[in-house]
């Protein structure tokens, strides 16, 4: 095979165009790990937020962005095992994927059905996998239970809309633009609200029967953030998923303490360390795949090349489902 590859490299923190596609060597893989041919990079709000410098964690330079991906294993380093090469995989690397191949610990695979597309497989483990904990290990939803769940067309959205769903809840979706609440209905949401419609806040109250959302899905931030306060019911729970706003919040604690409300902050890449809370998500995720009601929602597809403009449609919210880039295009 050639010894070098396409890949995007990030030197300086910036928007999209600070994104530079190089000819870069082919990694190797080390003792753990396997290389895989990358074949859909599903793009996520964070991978933008990370090139910005703006993300939770420090952004190390040089940096292939990239953290959600899948693809054909390619070759096995030293003590791998429970895999095979040609398998499709969808991987949660962290970074990196924005290439040709990309190497990652075998740990950080993640299992799909051979049925799906590389595209569903890389749409799959980011928004599923958030939507799953968001909904069940900390919102603790419930069956019958309503829940608000915010751009409600794009990746995350559509996947909490399809698992609540399945959890048998009631879901209020909001989103920009008609066709994107029409998508929402698709997918079984029960009312649907334009995010911008003036009377947004009493509408949601109103649809939850008049006394507010039990559990809401916070994604936006900003000023928003008030109005999912005052959204959320008497001993709701408010899941602080994103800040697409990249505005800051303000959040007064005896503001909660007046209506016994909960606010609880997600992050997966922490999540994902806890093995049982993760088994778990693993295991009724499958389950719902192989049963047909959870499908991977795939987005517009990009070639590599196009990558800047990708991100900066998804920045421009000019997308609906999981943004995907395809490096073998």
């Amino acid at each position: 095979m050639n010894q070098t590859m396409k890949a995007y490299v990030v030197e300086r923190l910036g928007g999209p165009d600070v994104m530079e596609l190089r000819d870069v060597p082919v990694p190797q893989p080390g003792p753990g790990e396997v290389r895989v041919k990358v074949q859909a990079v599903g793009i996520n709000f964070a991978d933008a937020l990370t090139v910005a410098g703006e993300y939770l964690t420090e952004t190390k330079l040089p940096y292939t962005p990239g953290m959600e991906f899948a693809g054909v294993v390619d070759a096995l380093g030293e003590g791998v095992s429970g895999v095979q090469v040609g398998q499709l995989v969808a991987c949660l690397g962290g970074s990196g994927s924005l290439a040709e191949y990309a190497t990652l610990p075998a740990a950080s695979l993640v299992p799909v059905p051979q049925s799906f597309t590389p595209a569903q497989a890389a749409a799959f483990p980011v928004s599923y996998f958030t939507a799953y904990h968001a909904l069940q290990t900390l919102g603790r939803g419930q069956a019958g239970e309503w829940v608000l769940v915010q751009a409600a067309a794009g990746a995350l959205g559509t996947a909490s809309i399809q698992l609540a769903k399945a959890m048998d809840m009631k879901v209020i979706a909001l989103a920009s633009t008609e066709e994107k609440l029409q998508i929402a209905r698709d997918l079984g949401a029960d009312v649907t609200i334009l995010q911008d419609d003036p009377e947004r806040v009493q509408k949601v109250r109103d649809a939850a029967g008049g006394k507010g959302v039990p559990l809401i899905l916070e994604v936006v931030g900003g000023s928003r953030f008030q109005e999912s306060l005052k959204m959320c019911a008497s001993r709701g729970r408010i899941i602080v998923i994103g800040n697409a706003s990249r505005e800051a919040a303000t959040l007064h604690p005896a503001a909660l303490m007046k209506r016994n409300q909960t606010v609880t902050g997600l992050w997966l890449t922490s999540l994902m360390f806890d093995r049982e809370a993760s088994a778990q998500a693993a295991r009724a995720l499958s389950e719902l795949v192989g049963s047909g009601r959870v499908v991977p929602q795939v987005g517009p597809q990009y070639a590599l090349a196009d990558a800047p403009r990708a991100f900066q449609d998804l920045l421009d919210r000019k997308t609906t489902g999981k943004v995907i880039i395809e490096p073998q295009r």
